[in-house]
């Protein structure tokens, strides 16, 4: 049977040491109170907890990758519901392990169990699970063990992670509309390039028609779809898979980062969006007592993005010699120049072009098939190269000067630095700092609204744009060929 550890007073307040061995944690507790103590503090000797968990030890279901967020936060809201109810905690937690389903936080709710009852804390059973608990998670935790006031931390843990996570379901639920359409729009126009227009093309080629500009690029556009579709599925995956070895290097990330946050339409919005979750995060570690420089380092590490990093990381340094948070945050927010940030402006801004430039060189092969259609169709193509040629220069030359005006402007606005700075001269940062969450939340949610307002109307447009173009294109040949019958 395990044998207990305790602490408690008697009646004339007279502390009181002792073991006792009990079945469980609760029978132990019930025991010293029929003694007449009032139990302080309690936990399981060490000796006997190891022997006792070796061979008791349950076995853990398989379980792959992390805990869902949304799990984590319905546990986190339930154990504070079962703290604030004065439950030991060891109890609280194996209620929610046999209530949850199998999987990663099953797993790590059955390793805490048993760690605390080798007579480890809360904090330091759930920093051995960091896939599932967070070191801003753990931090709290801590936080709230050394002040007592457990319940309390949980429940800003729990509306604090319900936030993080009803944002998120925000964006991804007004995302689906419009990503709905372009892939039902994409497999519409490679049906209609890959089944209908190489009928009208043998059609031209059979009457030994002179095709025009518009049509000599749609059919190159359809020889494209027909003989590399392959390369349109497989040149996303690539520039994906670079993208994600070049962030694994530290400049190849800050510059990847320095790019995404400027990016025209949604640059703002991720902007934003880190900005409102930093804040928040900063401002519960604060509330919940985490010490400044601790509460910075989590805030840093769970940014998300190399910018930001760099930024709480200049304010912790800043801090360290008796700066406050305002103003080196304010001095280290400036974009500045990266060369690899502006390598992903100046390809973003010429990849049309390229992608124009590669369907002219498949125009300009299929026109070499036939000896007398190199005559006739030379100059389209020609004019074609030259098209692509000046919309990569011109596409590339603009974007470079977009990124060089972004170089000077900054990352966190001037509401936020004067918010802290008032913050830290009244004493109520962690307050300031919510204000700031909750007005970029709302920033977030209305220009998530206006996104999916505007990207409907633009797509309508697009898919008339497209079907008039491939309708033109194909009619203009026709015309002539009427045209000169009726002749």
């Amino acid at each position: 049977m395990p044998m207990y550890q305790f602490e408690a007073m008697d009646r004339t307040g007279q502390e009181i040491k002792d073991v006792i061995e009990a079945p469980t944690e609760e029978d132990a507790q019930n025991t010293i109170r029929q003694m007449g103590y009032f139990v302080t503090k309690l936990s399981l000797k060490k000796g006997t907890a190891k022997a006792g968990a070796k061979g008791q030890r349950k076995k853990r279901p398989f379980a792959m990758g992390g805990a869902k967020t949304k799990h984590i936060c319905t546990f986190t809201r339930q154990l504070s519901i079962l703290q604030d109810a004065g439950l030991p905690i060891l109890r609280s937690l194996r209620i929610l392990e046999n209530n949850i389903k199998g999987g990663k936080l099953k797993n790590a709710l059955m390793d805490i169990c048993d760690e605390i009852e080798t007579g480890s804390t809360l904090s330091e059973a759930m920093s051995k699970s960091p896939k599932v608990f967070s070191r801003l998670y753990v931090n709290m935790i801590k936080a709230g063990e050394a002040g007592g006031a457990l319940e309390t931390i949980l429940q800003r843990l729990a509306e604090f992670l319900e936030r993080a996570e009803s944002l998120k379901r925000k964006v991804k639920g007004a995302m689906i509309y419009p990503v709905a359409v372009v892939l039902v729009a994409t497999g519409i126009l490679a049906g209609i390039m890959y089944f209908i227009v190489p009928t009208f093309k043998k059609m031209f080629e059979e009457f030994d028609l002179t095709l025009p500009a518009a049509t000599l690029l749609l059919m190159a556009m359809s020889d494209y779809v027909v003989n590399y579709w392959w390369l349109m599925i497989l040149l996303p995956v690539v520039i994906w898979l670079i993208g994600k070895l070049i962030r694994k290097f530290k400049h190849g990330r800050m510059g990847f980062d320095m790019f995404i946050i400027k990016v025209p339409v949604f640059g703002g919005l991720v902007e934003k969006n880190i900005l409102a979750r930093t804040t928040r995060t900063l401002g519960t570690l604060v509330t919940s007592g985490v010490p400044i420089l601790e509460a910075l380092n989590i805030t840093r590490e769970t940014s998300g993005n190399a910018m930001f990093e760099r930024i709480y990381s200049k304010v912790g340094d800043a801090i360290r010699e008796g700066e406050t948070i305002a103003k080196p945050m304010k001095e280290n927010s400036y974009m500045g120049f990266h060369p690899l940030a502006l390598f992903y402006w100046m390809w973003m801004g010429a990849f049309p072009g390229i992608m124009m430039l590669s369907v002219a060189l498949t125009a300009g092969r299929g026109a070499g098939k036939n000896a007398e259609g190199v005559v006739k169709q030379s100059g389209a193509t020609g004019q074609l190269l030259s098209m692509s040629l000046m919309a990569i220069g011109v596409g590339a030359l603009v974007c470079a000067a977009m990124y060089m005006l972004k170089t000077r402007s900054r990352v966190i606005d001037d509401l936020v630095v004067n918010m802290v700075d008032v913050g830290e001269e009244t004493g109520e940062l962690d307050t300031m700092l919510y204000k700031i969450a909750d007005n970029y939340d709302e920033e977030v949610r209305v220009m998530t609204e206006g996104l999916t307002k505007l990207i409907e109307p633009l797509l309508i447009v697009f898919l008339g744009v497209a079907v008039g173009f491939i309708v033109i294109s194909l009619f203009m040949p026709l015309i002539s060929l009427i045209t000169s019958l009726s002749k």
